[in-house]
């Protein structure tokens, strides 16, 4: 398991600050100072300001993220990330820095309710660029790790409420040989790109499907589903995933999983937290057992799983579980690890694949070293030069003058979603967007620069 490296650079160097020093404040800062940004971490406990200050090349300061006093000696900051131990501190202080004038700024948040916008929307309400998760961002690096033929990439944009899936075009599909243009989808999805032969392009108006592509769907869950019928494509018999452990992570990662229809089952040894999760995880089968001990994983046949995944909050019992799960022949294994020092056994002892909760939350932050509109960038899921970018519609911008269908963008671009007032939805050639929007934008990376023209201010 590597340590976190920095990624190809697009972005200039910034002014950050990070509050909190604990294990993923303190893993994110190192990488930060190693990309030689200007780092400012504040920490409030005494002996770990004094660790901090001698290990990272950072200015390091004591003080506590929930008073004003510590944000403000740090201004004028680029970018604000709350990581400390209490969610309720995060969202204060992210939303401080942002009234402040911070530009942008992200709390990391634990609890599931800070992310259920049906009471309130708390990223709208303090104005947060970004709520992170890791234990759901571990959950879905997992996910993407699972090799799932009909559907090898999946992902979640604009807060969760639109998905993008792959799906594979068979020869017996009804829509291959036909223009895009022709094929009549329902406004609220979008093909976003094709796979041919390991080249990935942006999907055009006039390109025709065959048999063997891949093609990405975006749009909501419930409507890319509907949509995936008219593809007819291959169906495959869902996967059996075994789960050792059902904390947060264990938890997302079953839920996830469920919804996608894989039969899943569950081990946990907490009879009070198997009883709290049964009714949320109802399509998945819950057992109070111990993934560590071989005797349970025999009664409950986990060597004939497909994958088996440890997720416990410990990394010496995930490695400890995915022994005795190969032991009894899981082929398939994986598990969260995060020490870097387990890096070289890993591999030794059958482990297929981990994930690092840290690596992740790095991939994040990553994603949102970026200047001007650009609030987020990932090259990485599709690779191959395209890009998936979140953008702010500042005040002026050329794409606010007229409809969609009369903004000239470039041709390998397309915008699958927008998120206005804290809803997301796919718009269609009459959307006219308003400074303030927030737009998911898929595009080849040569072309960048020149979409940036289309949200930057006149």
């Amino acid at each position: 398991m590597a340590r976190i490296q920095p990624a190809s650079a697009h972005y200039d160097l910034m002014r950050i600050l990070i509050l909190g020093g604990g294990t993923v404040g303190s893993s994110v800062a190192e990488m930060l100072c190693g990309q030689q940004h200007e780092v400012t971490l504040v920490e409030k406990d005494p002996d770990l300001v004094a660790a901090l200050d001698d290990r990272l090349e950072a200015n390091v300061l004591r003080g506590s993220a929930s008073q004003a006093s510590a944000i403000f000696q740090a201004m004028p900051i680029d970018l604000v990330l709350a990581l400390t131990g209490v969610d309720e501190v995060n969202i204060l202080a992210a939303s401080m820095a942002k009234a402040m004038g911070a530009r942008r700024v992200a709390a990391r948040v634990y609890t599931d309710v800070f992310f259920d916008q049906s009471s309130f929307d708390y990223q709208d309400h303090f104005r947060i660029d970004r709520l992170l998760s890791v234990e759901r961002f571990t959950a879905m690096e997992l996910v993407r790790h699972i090799r799932e033929p009909g559907a090898m990439l999946i992902d979640n944009f604009a807060r969760g409420e639109l998905e993008m899936e792959d799906l594979f075009i068979t020869k017996d599909s009804p829509v291959t040989d036909k223009p895009l243009m022709e094929m009549r989808l329902p406004s609220e999805v979008r093909i976003a790109a094709i796979n041919r032969g390991g080249n990935v392009s942006i999907a055009t108006a006039q390109d025709r499907i065959v048999p063997g592509d891949r093609i990405t769907l975006l749009g909501k869950r419930e409507d890319v589903e509907k949509v995936k019928k008219l593809f007819h494509t291959q169906s495959f018999k869902p996967q059996t995933v075994v789960i050792g452990g059902c904390g947060e992570t264990g938890f997302h990662l079953a839920l996830i999983l469920q919804n996608r229809g894989y039969k899943v089952i569950v081990l946990e040894n907490d009879r009070d937290r198997c009883d709290a999760v049964m009714n949320a995880l109802r399509k998945s089968t819950v057992i109070c057992h111990d993934a560590r001990k071989r005797i349970h994983l025999e009664e409950d046949h986990v060597g004939e799983a497909d994958v088996f995944i440890a997720c416990t909050p410990e990394d010496e019992d995930n490695i400890l579980a995915c022994v005795e799960a190969a032991s009894i022949g899981t082929k398939n294994i994986m598990a969260v690890v995060n020490r870097p020092d387990y890096a070289n056994i890993i591999d030794r002892l059958g482990i297929t694949c981990s994930v690092s909760s840290r690596n992740v939350v790095a991939k994040q932050v990553q994603a949102m070293m970026n200047t001007g509109a650009v609030i987020s960038r990932n090259s990485q899921i599709f690779g191959r030069g395209i890009d998936v970018i979140e953008l702010e519609v500042l005040e002026g911008a050329p794409i606010t003058g007229d409809m969609l269908r009369n903004v000239p963008l470039p041709a390998k671009s397309i915008i699958g979603a927008v998120i206005r007032s804290g809803s997301a939805q796919v718009p269609t050639a009459d959307f006219q967007f308003r400074a303030g929007d927030i737009a998911i934008v898929l595009a080849q990376s040569d072309t960048v620069s020149e979409l940036l023209k289309a949200f930057q201010s006149g």
